[in-house]
């Protein structure tokens, strides 16, 4: 599934087609995805000027001047395609705009979804009501992981994966910020130290900042909207390397949780 730096990726790439563009047509090609395409999509879209596109945890948002947000997710097999030279079956939504270009979301499996929300009630909107801070926002600090873990027994990595605690961390991620921190995913999130909370705050931004840098991760299905993969999948610490030499020399372990494959290196993890 496309994490946090696959969705930054993909609004970068779609920022310079679609910003300050007039949307001159608006088609979408099946009733669902997911769920259904809000209704009246097109006839909300068609005419509007995209006045900005950012990202919150693992949704892209497109504002537009008619106080409408497209919100989008990817799903697990979503991707935008830039000026595709003929639509392919599962291009399910396209947007053409006023310059003569085009954008498309395909998503074979159909678990993405996309909404339409008034722009001035996004923050309400409910999968974004109860979400913790950016990882790459000011509120992410070592003080804001403390107050969240006080007390807690529950192992460390099940708690940066909630996404009320951050926004937009996923398995991936988290598996390589614990190993850049160097703290073991099944360690008591209540009995990590201050020194090493602020060890995991800098690892969480250092890592999604290099997977942003290389274009993200492409495992499966994900591309960038340039049709380019992200090749941060080559510069994994632990992730997908079982059995092979963490960067401090000793040997990567896997372990299942709850269906989640954690990769982390018991050497230098503790």
């Amino acid at each position: 599934m496309p994490e946090l730096p696959e969705v930054e990726t993909t609004v970068r790439g779609l920022a310079p087609v679609l910003e300050g563009r007039v949307l001159s047509r608006v088609l979408v090609r099946r009733a669902d995805l997911r769920r259904a395409f809000p209704p009246d999509l097109g006839q909300r879209l068609t005419g509007a000027r995209v006045t900005g596109l950012s990202r919150r945890a693992k949704y892209g948002l497109i504002a537009t001047t008619r106080g409408d947000t497209m919100i989008f997710h990817l799903g697990m097999s979503g991707r935008w395609r830039l000026d595709p030279a003929q639509l392919l079956p599962h291009d399910h939504l396209v947007i053409e705009t006023d310059a003569g270009r085009s954008v498309a979301l395909n998503d074979p499996r159909r678990f993405g979804s996309v909404d339409l929300v008034p722009t001035e009630a996004v923050a309400e909107w409910p999968p974004f009501a109860a979400l913790g801070p950016e990882p790459l926002g000011p509120d992410f600090t070592a003080e804001h992981l403390r107050k969240a873990f006080a007390g807690r027994t529950a192992p460390v990595k099940p708690l940066l994966l909630d996404q009320r605690i951050v926004a937009g961390l996923g398995n991936i991620y988290v598996c390589e910020a614990l190993n850049l921190a160097r703290i073991a995913p099944t360690r008591p999130a209540g009995k990590i130290t201050g020194p090493q909370l602020k060890r995991l705050a800098e690892a969480v931004r250092a890592v999604l900042l290099a997977a942003i840098e290389a274009g993200g991760s492409s495992l499966r299905d994900y591309a960038r909207p340039d049709g380019e993969l992200g090749y941060f999948s080559k510069q994994f610490r632990v992730y997908g390397r079982e059995g092979e030499a963490c960067p401090c020399g000793g040997t990567v372990r896997r372990r299942v949780d709850g269906g989640r494959s954690t990769f982390f290196c018991p050497t230098c993890q503790r």
